[in-house]
């Protein structure tokens, strides 16, 4: 770690030095990493680095290195910064988040340090969950739409998530399945043109949650604010359903799951949107649950024929 990124951290902690650094993950394609850092005075006993530093070309696991796809990287750590400068204070208990200690942004680099959700009880990552891991997300995310309901996405993505139709021309020039690929601009505007509109955190998988032991039930953070953007809820939720469910349970789980989403997005919005009329919300977001899942179906049948998430 050279002296000025040393520097910055030390002076947003007010820790007297660094006692270690230990790579958490890459960045996807290399464009940096993710490093939790021990400190030795100051209020924080640790905090994560998220260090992108932009590479003259990247290294796409699956071949898409273009223009266009380093510009939407660039982009997406721009937006990051910015969500956690400016919108992420909003998040209460119920949709808790990293906190931002301080962004600092050079030519070809970004530094984002942010508290360790380790500290605050989130020490734990799943790659298998139970029916109360998926509903502490779906509570999340019910919570986090409901504090965004109507939000203006300034700084943000205008069409929030990775996958979205305008920055992803190459994957449907791809497309083989030409029905779909025709019908993937109505897609696409049906969700633009829904009236109730919100944020969406954009890449919410289930690698992306944070849980705390089940004492009595799991609570989830979220990280990773890359695509965070304006949107239909139903698109990170029909996204995370399928990150964390195969084929035969996203089907025979799909009315038990809505029903206990939209219980929990309902609560939320008549306790801080009482002005947003919650039956209607959840008539219209209902119809576009298969109207989502097709949406990111387009891009993934595009981008990854062969990927474990493609089903019937």
């Amino acid at each position: 770690m050279n002296e000025t990124i040393a520097t910055t951290i030390l002076l947003a902690t007010r820790a007297q030095a660094i006692t270690s650094a230990d790579v958490i993950q890459s960045l996807w394609s290399g464009y940096g990493e993710i490093v939790r850092l021990e400190l030795e005075g100051g209020a924080y006993p640790s905090v994560i680095l998220k260090h992108i530093k932009l590479p003259e070309a990247g290294n796409h696991p699956r071949g898409w290195n273009t223009d266009l796809s380093h510009q939407r990287k660039i982009h997406s750590y721009q937006v990051e910064a910015h969500w956690y400068q400016s919108y992420a204070q909003y998040c209460d208990i119920h949709c808790p988040v990293p906190g931002c200690l301080t962004v600092h942004t050079a030519e070809t680099e970004t530094l984002l340090l942010l508290t360790d959700l380790d500290v605050a009880g989130f020490n734990l990552r799943k790659e298998r969950v139970e029916l109360e891991d998926i509903h502490a997300c779906l509570d999340w995310l019910a919570s986090f739409h409901a504090i965004f309901l109507n939000s203006s996405a300034d700084g943000l993505w205008e069409c929030g998530t990775y996958w979205h139709l305008d920055t992803r021309p190459d994957e449907l020039a791809a497309l083989e399945d030409k029905a779909l690929q025709r019908a993937a601009p109505l897609i696409d505007q049906r969700l633009r043109q829904c009236h109730y509109q919100t944020l969406v955190h954009g890449d919410a998988k289930l690698a992306n949650f944070c849980f705390t032991a089940a004492a009595p039930t799991p609570k989830v953070a979220a990280v990773d604010f890359q695509y965070v953007g304006r949107g239909c809820g139903m698109k990170d939720v029909a996204y995370f359903i399928g990150s964390c469910l195969r084929e035969e349970d996203c089907a025979a789980m799909e009315g038990e799951l809505l029903d206990y989403y939209f219980s929990a997005l309902r609560r939320q919005v008549t306790e801080i949107q009482p002005g947003v009329n919650a039956t209607h919300l959840e008539e219209e977001w209902r119809e576009l649950y298969d109207v989502a899942w097709a949406d990111f179906y387009r891009f993934l049948l595009g981008w990854s024929p062969g990927h474990w998430k493609i089903n019937s």
